[in-house]
């Protein structure tokens, strides 16, 4: 017996088609309609960065942020200089009132950025 996978809008076109929609829905300020479009083409890309960044943004900006830690947290794991990664954990902790955790990351993003304080 064979099984049908249902196919939404979501989930049609190939990833090209699929990461265009999800941006467009982001700079729509759709962000729980970009989080189900990207979070299946993360499953399908899992080593690229730049749809896995962008599912952690639409999770932040629509307050998943326990998702968006997992996502953030996962590509820190694989590019620890990844500056802009590193930034969105800290923000993302601070949102949780995590601040002392939230404090090395942003001092790590800092540093990755040249932001270095002035004596």
């Amino acid at each position: 017996m064979e099984t049908q996978v249902e196919t939404t809008y979501y989930d049609r076109g190939t990833p090209a088609e699929r990461w265009e929609r999800a941006r467009r829905y982001f700079e729509a300020k759709d962000y729980a309609g970009a989080a189900r479009v990207l979070a299946r083409l993360v499953e399908e890309v899992p080593e690229q960065t730049g749809p896995r960044l962008l599912l952690a943004r639409a999770y932040y900006h629509s307050a998943q942020l326990r998702r968006a830690e997992a996502e953030l947290r996962t590509i820190v794991e694989r590019d620890p200089v990844e500056h802009y990664a590193r930034l969105m954990l800290g923000r993302t902790l601070e949102r949780q009132a995590r601040h002392e955790e939230a404090e090395r990351h942003l001092r790590i993003a800092s540093a990755l950025a040249g932001d270095f304080p002035r004596e």
